[in-house]
């Protein structure tokens, strides 16, 4: 079988199209999308309307769950601006979205973790910023999954892997949208890409195990980058432009 992966796509509609074209030449039998769909500043009301057309096998994110539960005076600037562009159709896409969903036999698919969309699978915040989890931090965080080969996250916005005791894959592919953020919780870190790529995971099991490939695509990040200076976020457009966060 093979599955393709998106996640963190976080309204960026050009970077979204760019990534859907590349998939269709994959031979991918689905694509699983990890949520965090809409939240953003680049193009959020269109980006719903391209991924309901899309139908793909997708995941909530914790910005889903805000965008539809939070007050607006508690929503950050990214789920307000999403909060104001959708329509009844797109809350109504968005509240159908499971947190967890298995789109194949013993793959397991979830935006955090399998139980908290919040909490950064294969990374770990410390005082010293963001660093790679180690395994016995990724096996605590994802509980008792021993019924599962195959486990996809998101949410970091960092593509990586990692093989666990037994054989299991635990994926994640990256950021469609947003390749590099900062944020002050549990303390301050960044996470950065490194580059404007619009990023996908493909993996197969053609070996006997699951094997996963990383991609990057290039699509018109200035055209997204204008649209966020529009939103009055010049630190966004700059990220959207280079993969790093402003010093």
């Amino acid at each position: 079988m093979r599955i393709a992966m998106i996640s963190d796509v976080h309204g960026n509609l050009p970077a979204l199209r760019a990534v859907l074209a590349a998939i269709e030449g994959e031979n991918a039998d689905l694509t699983v999308n990890l949520g965090d769909l809409l939240s953003g500043y680049v193009l959020p009301a269109s980006t719903a309307d391209a991924l309901i057309a899309a139908g793909l096998v997708t995941v909530r994110g914790n910005h889903e769950r805000q965008v539809l539960t939070f007050p607006v005076e508690r929503m950050g600037m990214a789920d307000r601006t999403a909060h104001e562009a959708i329509d009844a159709r797109h809350r109504e896409w968005m509240a159908s979205l499971p947190a967890t969903v298995e789109p194949a036999p013993r793959v397991l698919a979830f935006h955090g973790t399998p139980a908290d969309d919040l909490q950064y699978l294969m990374h770990t915040v410390d005082a010293d910023g963001a660093r790679p989890a180690t395994q016995a931090e990724v096996l605590e965080r994802l509980g008792d999954v021993s019924g599962y080969d195959l486990l996809l996250c998101g949410h970091t916005h960092l593509a990586g892997s990692m093989r666990l005791p037994g054989g299991a894959l635990v994926v994640n592919p990256g950021s469609v949208g947003w390749p590099a953020y900062d944020d002050d919780g549990p303390a301050p870190h960044v996470m950065e890409a490194g580059s404007p790529h619009a990023r996908y995971a493909v993996a197969d099991d053609v070996s006997g195990r699951w094997e996963v490939s990383f991609h990057m695509v290039e699509y018109p990040w200035e055209e997204a980058a204008v649209l966020a200076e529009g939103f009055g976020r010049p630190d966004v457009a700059y990220a959207l432009r280079t993969g790093r966060v402003p010093s």
